[in-house]
């Protein structure tokens, strides 16, 4: 089907996705070079790949697959050898068991003899869908060399052979049989080969999903018949030593998971959903230790500042952000910097995410009465010389956690708050008077968790105009002084390659601001300044913003700009 560059520009006109001028100009590039418009708008524009192919679909009356955002299915990849999709380049996207139909893939959904080819090697109705060449390639690449998939679907042709598709008994008799324990662990291995820290499996209307979240983001990896969903959820309940039969309320449990030299502590949770139970994975690494606090990312002035207020005898010192924001990480490595045959160290913690020798670490349990505010009261009368206090929830855990650093303890917790100046009006709000806090808070942290650039295919480029005014104008005199002169700032980004799954991103690491508690602070907090004025007294006196922190590491080609803007919402 011949598409004209103006067919597929009146669309996304239409959409709002383009401009006249923006339209009229690609236009007159794509017939000066001589360029198919599909291939000039997905490799000459920055408009996203779902847009492009949408048009592309509305004009050509075919049904569009992203291949980059779509999980990939092993039933359907069964239907299909890598040597007939490496020469047709298609690529079996869903299978739908019901229907007997595989979707794949394909640059030319109107090539009837590849659908009638296909059709008579699979034995099942062939949809082709329209899908990009580059996205289609590079998963063949990865769906016939990956280790989740080959695996996975040899152990879903033992299970239609044992027909175990059908729903388990509650006996457990059947999921402990070889082709399901296979599927759990080939997913649990595969989330540690790619550094993930959870798994998601998700049960839909009629297929089971299965999400890595990798460096903080999630990625669909697999999609399973549906049929099998309760039989994989029964195995890792077994595992997790839950109740197997009750699937009308949420369970917890925990086990731990080896490859090879890597020990993996593995928190279960259970959700039951309309469509089934949802079960999510966290793995938390027991080998390789815990990070130090420059190699979480804290440098400079930030670091000197935290490690001021964590030497002192006693007092409070606050680990800020919104869940997953590595809070407990950083409490973890500054306890093993404190952690000494001379000093008692007890926490409380919900759940204890990693267990340090030597430090007397408690799990909450409201069920029995043991809460942070009950547990707080027995474990000062343990002797501590340190406390770590999960989270300061109420008013009564807050004038316990203030009393106890009165009283010559240094406590840590955690706040759920968006920076670092904020902490201290959220004390006040839960009941902590404020000549008291200006007698005990040493200093107030608050992070976030980026990705860094990937190392293997890392570039540098010259950043747009406005980018550069923004850059300058967040930083002002913390810019070195080359910049300041007006040289141009470059930045680096990720191209893209096999190591980072072509995202650009390999990693890791945290933004931090740590806000000291200085004299003319604590006058504001006996004032009850509000968070702004206090923070705008804290830059005069040196504090680095969260932000600042975030371009300073952007500009040392640690990570990016739209990194920093995407966790701090600016």
């Amino acid at each position: 089907m011949h598409i004209t560059p103006r067919r597929v520009l009146k669309i996304l006109l239409q959409k709002g996705i383009l401009d006249k001028e923006k339209a009229e100009r690609i236009e007159f590039e794509s017939l000066k070079n001589d360029i198919p418009i599909a291939e000039y708008l997905f490799k000459n524009t920055t408009i996203d790949k779902k847009d492009i192919l949408a048009s592309l679909s509305d004009l050509m009356k075919v049904p569009y697959v992203d291949i980059a955002t779509s999980a990939l299915d092993p039933q359907a990849l069964g239907f299909v050898s890598e040597l007939i999709a490496r020469k047709y380049v298609i690529i079996p996207v869903r299978y739908d068991a019901q229907n007997e139909t595989v979707t794949i893939a394909t640059t030319d959904p109107f090539d009837i003899s590849v659908s009638d080819f296909l059709e008579r090697k699979t034995g099942k109705k062939i949809v082709l869908a329209l899908g990009y060449r580059d996205d289609i390639k590079k998963t063949i690449d990865l769906a016939y060399s990956q280790s989740l998939t080959p695996e996975v679907k040899e152990a879903l042709k033992e299970v239609q052979v044992m027909e175990l598709i059908k729903e388990p008994e509650s006996s457990g008799a059947v999921i402990k049989e070889a082709p399901i324990s296979k599927i759990v662990n080939t997913i649990l291995e595969f989330a540690v080969k790619s550094r993930a820290s959870d798994i998601h499996i998700e049960p839909e209307q009629n297929k089971t999903r299965v999400r890595y979240r990798i460096d903080g983001i999630l990625h669909d990896k697999l999609t399973l018949p549906l049929g099998i969903h309760n039989a994989i959820v029964s195995r890792i309940k077994i595992l997790s030593e839950m109740k197997i039969d009750e699937r009308r309320i949420p369970q917890d449990g925990r086990f731990y998971f080896r490859l090879g030299e890597e020990e993996d502590d593995l928190r279960i949770s259970t959700l039951p959903t309309v469509n089934g139970e949802k079960v999510v994975l966290r793995l938390l690494k027991k080998t390789g230790g815990l990070p130090s606090l420059s190699e979480l990312g804290l440098r400079g002035t930030p670091l000197k500042s935290l490690e001021e207020a964590i030497l002192k005898p006693y007092g409070i010192v606050l680990v800020t952000g919104p869940t997953g924001s590595g809070k407990t990480t950083t409490l973890y490595s500054i306890l093993s910097i404190l952690n000494k045959p001379s000093v008692n160290i007890i926490t409380l913690e919900d759940p204890v995410e990693y267990q340090i020798p030597g430090v007397n670490q408690v799990q909450i349990n409201p069920q029995a009465g043991l809460t942070f505010s009950t547990g707080l009261r027995s474990i000062l009368r343990q002797d501590p010389n340190i406390v770590l206090v999960g989270e300061i929830r109420d008013k009564e855990t807050t004038q316990l956690t203030i009393q106890a650093s009165l009283t010559g303890h240094l406590v840590f917790s955690t706040l759920h708050t968006s920076d670092a100046a904020t902490a201290i009006p959220r004390l006040i709000d839960l009941g902590g008077e404020p000549f008291l806090i200006a007698s005990v808070l040493n200093a107030s942290l608050a992070q976030r968790i980026v990705r860094r650039i990937c190392n293997y295919c890392k570039m540098t480029y010259e950043p747009p105009e406005e980018v550069q005014k923004n850059i300058k104008l967040i930083l002002g005199d913390l810019l070195s002084k080359p910049y300041l002169e007006g040289r141009p700032i470059q930045l680096v980004k990720g191209e893209g390659c096999d190591e980072c799954e072509h995202t650009g991103y390999l990693g890791r690491i945290a933004t931090f601001e740590v806000l000291k508690i200085t004299p003319s602070i604590n006058t504001m907090i006996l004032k009850q300044a509000t968070s702004r004025e206090i923070e705008e007294q804290a830059k005069k006196e040196g504090l680095i913003t969260m932000v600042q922190d975030g371009y300073l590491k952007a500009l040392d080609g640690i990570t990016t700009i739209e990194e920093i803007l995407r966790v701090t919402e600016i």
